[in-house]
Parts: C-alpha cells; structure tokens; sequence
C-alpha cells in the first residue's frame, strides 16, 4: 500500500463509486478537508443496505435493522446524528426465540436505529455532504469501468456517459462489484477483491391488516425477536416490527424476516414471491401453534447478494498509488459500525492523518 497524502494537492478531485455509509463516511472526511467530491451510485438513492422500502401503507427496513457502537469516533457520529433527529434508540424491547419458548432478551449493547426510517441517516450524511460547494451525488448512475489517461481517471456509466477526470478513485462497492473495475488496473486490488467472500442473505418483509396475536409471557410491545435455536427453525434469523420504530407508530403492523444466511444461499436463485412465502411460513413456525396471523395486505423479498464478508480483511481499507483505492464493511466484520469506520478512516489515510 501507498504511503498517505501529506496533503491534499489544490483541486484535488475524488469520484466515490458506492453511496451507503462507507462512500458517504470517506466523502465527508475528503470534502471536509478540501477535496473536490463526487459520488456515484447506481441505486435511486443512498444508503446501500441501509436503504428502506416504502409502500403505500408501511416503510419497512430491508437490510440493518439496527446498529451498536463500539468504537469512539463512531460514537462522536452518532452523538451528532442524535442530536439532528436522524437517529434514535431502538429496541429496547428483544426477545429470543428458540425450542424453551421465547425468552427476553438484553446483552447489554445500546442499540440504534435511523429516525422514522434506516435511510434517513444516510439521507441526512449525504445532505450534509452535498450541502458543501465541492461535493455533489450522481444516483441512479451505475458505473461499469474505469478509464485512466495522463489526465486522471475517468468513470464510465452503463449509459455510456463519461465523468472525470479524476485524481482518485474510491470504490465503496462490495469486493466482486468492485473487482471488473479495479482489475484492469491494479493486480494487487484485484487480487484482494477475489479473497473477500461475501455472503448472502434474503430478507422478507410482510404488512398485516391488523396486530399480531399475543405470545403468552411476551411484551405485546416486543420489537425484535432472534431465533436462537437452529433446531426450531433453519430459515429465520431476526424478525423486526417495523411499526414499534421511532416515528412509524402510526402505520400498520410489518415484520421485517431476515433468513439465515446458509439458508438464503441455499435458496439464492427462488422467486421472491416463493421466498417471501417460505419467510412467512418459518414466522408462523415460531409463534403459538393457536395462533392465527392477521389478513394479509402485501408481501415481498430481497435479495442481498453481498450482505456481509466471509471472513475479517487483515486491513480496514486498502489503496495503491496509482489513485484507486477500496473501503467498505468487507473490509472489517459486516456492522454499519464496520462500514463507517473503513470509509472514515481511508479518508483520513488519504489526507495524511493516519497510517494503516
């Protein structure tokens, strides 16, 4: 890896391929410090995984449900998202679910959500970004290669529009999106790219016409339930009330079904409609066998191709000096902490503040 940036040169320009919290993370740092800044997604906004679906009845959040906080500078950020309303408290109610029944469950980690929905803190890190006269975000902009030439990188889109130059390329994007782009430039990025396994995970998602039935012994209130038992159930993971967070009281009752990873890579080419069903299914499993779900309003599934990395990278981030760098959650063990921090701290790396 390239020795940092003692500073950053005069209009020193960054494209970031990748607008979830790591390319946002890293932009801040770069923009913040005077770096020309522009960010490219191919999603219709940021957030990445943290990204939340909207119905016409209910938000539901389809990736992290919620995060926790271990590390201090990430904590100075959410001290600061928590003070502009972006984020708040959540659950404060959890249970397990296994073989014994369900049982409450506290580990003793405060946990967060974003405020009314997951994508509003990334929503509120990229205003704030872009709210600055050097930064600016391109969404709905899938970039499939990279172009170099004696006057910097140049990004080409999948409408075969070009942007550029720039001085640097920082690609947030999961290892096997990113390794077509690195490839042709960087043996040694493109090497790192193929060693990062990434695992995949079906999330389900379900709004009911009326509350679910009551669980003798449990919180009528409950907001999050984890399956403990794999003998009990191999499909579910978490199951969230997507109405019991900050700022949807007011919606209708919708779960949020997380599968086990083994399970959804199992079942990782079925329809949506078939998993959704399944997902269902594998919930009814673990409530009272008297019990009996309210009608159905609306059903679906994604898929998370690239949910979270097989395996810890021995390195938080990586770049080379040709101006093509990585960051990202792969890099680390898969939290919204994890993903945070990688891009914080390669933005930090590439203006000179810190040594991997």
């Amino acid at each position: 890896m390239a020795k940092p940036l003692s500073s950053l040169p005069a209009h020193h320009s960054v494209a970031i391929i990748g607008a979830g919290i790591a390319g946002l993370a890293c932009g801040q740092v770069l923009a913040s410090n005077g770096a020309s800044v522009t960010l490219f997604d191919k999603a219709r906004g940021p957030g990445g995984r943290m990204s939340s679906k909207r119905r016409p009845s209910a938000t539901l959040d389809l990736g992290a449900q919620a995060f926790s906080v271990r590390d201090a500078d990430f904590q100075r950020a959410v001290d600061e998202w928590l003070t502009a309303g972006c984020l708040a408290a959540w659950p404060t109610c959890t249970y397990q679910a296994s073989s014994r029944g369900w049982q409450a469950h506290d580990d003793g980690q405060k946990r967060y959500t974003g405020a009314p929905r997951m994508s509003a803190l990334t929503r509120h890190m990229a205003d704030s970004l872009t709210a600055m006269p050097n930064a600016e975000l391109h969404t709905g902009t899938p970039i499939v290669a990279l172009e170099h030439s004696p006057n910097g990188w140049r990004l080409l889109a999948a409408d075969e529009t070009r942007h550029g130059p720039y001085d640097q390329i920082v690609i947030s994007a999961p290892p096997p999106q990113a390794h077509p782009l690195v490839k042709p430039w960087d043996d040694a990025l493109a090497a790192a790219c193929l060693t990062q396994e990434q695992r995949a995970c079906w999330a389900g998602w379900a709004i009911f016409d009326g509350p679910l039935p009551a669980i003798p012994g449990v919180d009528p209130q409950w907001q999050m339930a984890r399956l403990a038992d794999p003998l009990l159930n191999l499909t579910l993971n978490i199951v969230s009330r997507n109405q019991t967070k900050p700022g949807r009281n007011a919606q209708p009752e919708g779960v949020s079904l997380l599968a086990q990873l083994d399970w959804s890579e199992a079942h990782l080419e079925q329809s949506a409609d078939a998993v959704a069903q399944q997902l269902l299914s594998a919930f009814k499993r673990i409530l009272p066998s008297s019990a009996e779900l309210p009608p159905l309003v609306e059903i679906g599934a994604q898929r998370w191709r690239y949910a979270q990395p097989s395996t810890r990278c021995e390195h938080d981030y990586l770049y080379s000096a040709n101006g093509l760098a990585l960051c990202g959650d792969s890099f680390r063990d898969g939290r919204v902490e994890d993903a945070w921090l990688s891009g914080h701290r390669l933005g930090e790396a590439l203006i000179g503040r810190s040594v991997q």
